[in-house]
């Protein structure tokens, strides 16, 4: 389908080289005669040779196969109290968007109905410079240290032998890091195949903190609520759908788009004081633990429209640079280790994939002017002219003061951060509630069919075991269904420390 740019129109450029020289046949070659050997002269045939074997970029590590699309995001209900952050300081503020959902662990020839988290990166253009949310349709993660994100990647990609997906290698690392049982259990309901990269929800997970003009923090989780609900598929039709349609999510979302059907959410956030941190029953640095809505509900901020479609995939979606790190005045982030990591890491990836200036890409531009003593290196293109590359006495940069300073309870953090270690009975809490309330009967039927259709795929029976007995400290029901679908006997849970010695983390008196 025609990008929407062009849609019915007719573009009278005059095909040129590289260098903006006219081509009067651009698939000639110059050769000696008619039939001779090829010229070293023709900058243009081999210019497009040349270009051509450099075309592809390092694809994502993760996050690799996506859509994308741009819009809006418009205020619209004041949280001043909140945050002193200029996209936030009035009721009726814009600032484009530019958004990328995207599958997690496959190649970016994956089917768009593989199980697994959905991404949903969006990058806000605001008059204080570029706000990434980086976010997943699940609002808990597998992990909470980082040490252990490259090992965990690691064991869900492909076998370093064989080259293929390995359920031995998956199961074993998810039943040695029972702390992942809360995602296992949303990933392998039907949630883990979303129904389309737009039709989801998306989470921070992560708490951040909100600052406002009077340097007072609150912790925030952050809920993309999509308007039109969350749409998710059986296993049979996401199998049926990876083999007849497998880029349907994003065909689905281009055309939507196409016919005005633009998708749309609601962002909302949750707040918690620091002295409500301090008397949470989950450890507040914990990023496979959710918040309770009806302890901390859901307060509304701002509406997210998308009604752009890219004009071109390479530029506007490939080449759009995401990460945490990208924050703005009045909004920082907590000391959650698997944040603070990704706060390194995701830049790093797009100095990688794209060049130290991938900022200076179009897509990535922010809309205020960059100013600072960065220069040079590859695709510098705006190096800020004859301005001076230090803090220089003739030509000063101007700074803005930070209105505020705080430093608080640094000591209950740095004993949440030792508590994050250990495993106890509060890992089973959450997950054994949407076991046993929240799916229903079918939810759970499909539940234990999906886990059983790829543990039973694994050799060893001893990693069957293992995450057997992880299921059966979730619910000894749930681990039985398991194991009578994979015909393996049934196992007890596994032994943790009580809820009561993982309490411990409280500030202290």
């Amino acid at each position: 389908m025609p990008s929407q740019a062009v849609f019915g129109s007719k573009e009278q450029a005059v095909y040129t080289t590289s260098t903006g020289a006219p081509v009067s046949q651009p698939y000639a070659a110059q050769r000696i005669g008619k039939y001779g050997p090829l010229l070293l002269q023709d900058f243009h045939h081999i210019d497009v040779l040349a270009h051509f074997a450099r075309e592809r970029i390092p694809e994502r590590v993760v996050h690799a196969k996506g859509a994308g699309a741009h819009g809006y995001i418009e205020v619209t209900h004041d949280i001043t109290d909140l945050t002193c952050a200029a996209l936030f300081d009035a009721v009726g503020n814009k600032a484009p968007v530019t958004v990328r959902f995207s599958t997690v662990i496959g190649e970016a020839g994956t089917s768009d109905s593989a199980r697994g988290p959905r991404g949903m990166g969006i990058k806000i253009k605001t008059e204080e410079g570029n706000l990434d949310w980086v976010f997943n349709h699940t609002p808990v993660f597998f992990i909470r240290d980082p040490a252990k994100f490259a090992p965990f990647v690691h064991a869900q990609k492909r076998d370093p032998q064989t080259h293929l997906r390995d359920p031995d290698m998956s199961w074993d690392y998810l039943s040695q890091n029972p702390e992942s049982i809360h995602q296992v259990v949303i990933l392998f309901s039907d949630r883990g195949t979303p129904a389309g990269y737009h039709r989801t929800h998306a989470y921070s997970a992560h708490a951040f903190k909100f600052v406002n003009s009077e340097g007072k923090f609150v912790y925030v989780k952050i809920h993309v609520i999509n308007d039109a609900g969350c749409k998710t598929m059986t296993a049979v039709e996401a199998t049926r759908l990876a083999g007849e349609d497998p880029d349907f999510g994003i065909k689905s979302l281009f055309n939507d788009i196409v016919a005005g059907n633009y998708p749309s959410y609601t962002v909302y956030i949750q707040t918690m004081t620091s002295e409500e941190a301090e008397n949470f029953r989950y450890n507040i640095l914990d990023v496979t633990k959710v918040w309770p809505q009806a302890k901390y509900p859901l307060r509304p901020v701002g509406k997210i429209v998308l009604n752009k479609n890219p004009e071109n995939y390479f530029a506007e979606v490939e080449q759009a640079a995401f990460a945490p790190a990208h924050l703005v005045p009045g909004i920082e982030p907590s000391a959650d280790p698997v944040l603070q990591a990704r706060l390194f890491v995701y830049p790093d990836a797009q100095r990688y994939r794209l060049g130290v200036n991938y900022g200076q890409l179009a897509v990535n531009v922010p809309v205020v002017p960059v100013a600072n003593f960065q220069r040079d290196g590859f695709m510098a293109i705006k190096n800020q002219g004859f301005r001076p590359s230090y803090q220089s006495s003739i030509l000063p940069l101007q700074y803005k003061a930070k209105a505020y300073e705080h430093a608080e309870h640094e000591v209950f953090l740095g004993a949440a951060l030792a508590d994050l270690s250990e495993v106890t009975e509060l890992d089973f809490e959450q997950p054994r509630v949407l076991w046993s309330k929240v799916l229903n009967d079918e939810d759970r039927t499909h539940l234990v069919r999906n886990v059983a259709g790829h543990l039973g795929s694994a050799k060893s029976a001893e990693i069957k075991a293992r995450q057997l007995s992880v299921f059966a400290a979730v619910d000894q029901d749930l681990a039985d269904r398991i194991a009578d679908a994979i015909g393996v006997p049934r196992v007890q849970p596994q032994k943790v420390k009580p809820a009561e010695e993982a309490l411990r983390f409280r500030a202290p008196s």
